[in-house]
């Protein structure tokens, strides 16, 4: 096990920088996810911290040790691709300890490693199967095993679930963060689907044009988003950005100024009750919730999120909202929190 340092990571290609200069600390066992949208910068910084990408400039520590000029196996990482990277003529057996043969490591200590991490990932049943008889589950658990058996000090994981459907993906996140727990190891997770970064780190890192946006725990970012951009990323469906002045008897913001606030944070209320008026333009039930979304009077559109036992209201019809005023967010004109 392991920490990894990232000291003012910068990535060029040819003339065009895209990561600028990226500082962050893993603790040793840690979970952290880098999320943001396809484009941002995130799979290279981990390639970066596998080696697979050569660094512009900066530090990347692991351990004790600068590893920039290291090759990948020399580094103690282990990584879980998107496209499970198996080799098709192999059994799952034989994909799991070609590593270790690799390495020369003993034929005894092969078979005791693989069929722990068989036990572990229950796939014992399919040790002599080939990747083609597998489900989609099934092969990134090998995937997952082959980089288990290694016994790295470091996970990076390369948005490993995207080529499964919804409900498994959902299943194999439970399944990848207990792993990790269990094991102790540093992990580093990318994707670009904020549900699975909240559900699975300890610490995110939202990305945004190769900039780290905001480094912090699930439910600080979400409650206290540093910018527009992460208070749109993170969240579903995203904070509500409105154009004007919603708390009276307050001075106005600075121009080009806007307020933030949750779903969650809105009530719908009779017209003219509220701070705001509002025009329900439909509505989404999902079953416990129900989302409502809208116009207010001054041409921003809203979402509103209520129980879903609730009395739906009509579309079109004229409301008003009540304002949690003490969840309300401001960003300046560059889209940096400020004080409201």
């Amino acid at each position: 096990m392991a920490e990894i340092r990232l000291e003012a990571i910068k990535k060029n290609y040819g003339r065009t920088e895209v990561i600028h200069g990226i500082d962050a600390e893993i603790s040793d066992g840690e979970f952290i996810v880098i999320v943001g949208p396809s484009g941002c910068g995130k799979s290279t910084l981990l390639r970066m911290v596998a080696g697979l990408e050569t660094i512009t400039s900066g530090d990347i520590r692991i351990g004790d040790r600068i590893v920039n000029d290291l090759e990948p196996r020399e580094r103690d990482i282990a990584m879980v691709f998107q496209n499970y990277a198996l080799y098709p003529h192999m059994s799952v057996f034989d994909n799991m300890a070609y590593g270790l043969k690799i390495a020369k490591v003993p034929k005894a200590e092969i078979d005791s490693r693989v069929q722990e991490a068989a036990r572990m990932l229950e796939l014992e049943p399919y040790l002599d199967r080939k990747p083609r008889q597998l489900s989609g589950g099934q092969r990134q658990r090998v995937a997952m095993g082959r980089a288990i058996v290694r016994k790295p000090a470091v996970f990076l994981f390369d948005e490993p679930l995207s080529n499964l459907d919804a409900k498994l993906r959902v299943q194999m996140r439970l399944e990848i963060k207990a792993l990790q727990r269990k094991l102790g190891v540093t992990a580093m997770y990318v994707t670009h689907d904020q549900v699975e970064a909240m559900t699975l780190a300890d610490r995110m890192i939202v990305m945004n044009a190769g900039v780290a946006e905001q480094v912090g725990a699930p439910l600080d970012v979400y409650a206290n988003p540093a910018s527009l951009f992460v208070a749109g990323f993170i969240g579903s469906p995203p904070m509500n950005v409105l154009s004007h002045e919603i708390r009276p008897g307050r001075e106005e913001l600075d121009p080009g100024a806007v307020i933030g606030i949750r779903p969650e944070h809105i009530d719908l209320v009779a017209p003219g009750a509220g701070l705001i008026d509002f025009d329900v333009a439909f509505c989404e039930p999902l079953g416990a919730e129900t989302l409502v979304h809208g116009v207010t009077a001054a041409g921003d559109k809203l979402v509103v999120r209520i129980d879903g036992a609730d009395t739906l209201p009509a579309d079109g019809v004229p409301m008003g909202l009540a304002i949690d005023q003490a969840h309300i967010l401001a960003f300046d004109a560059s889209g940096r929190r400020s004080e409201v």
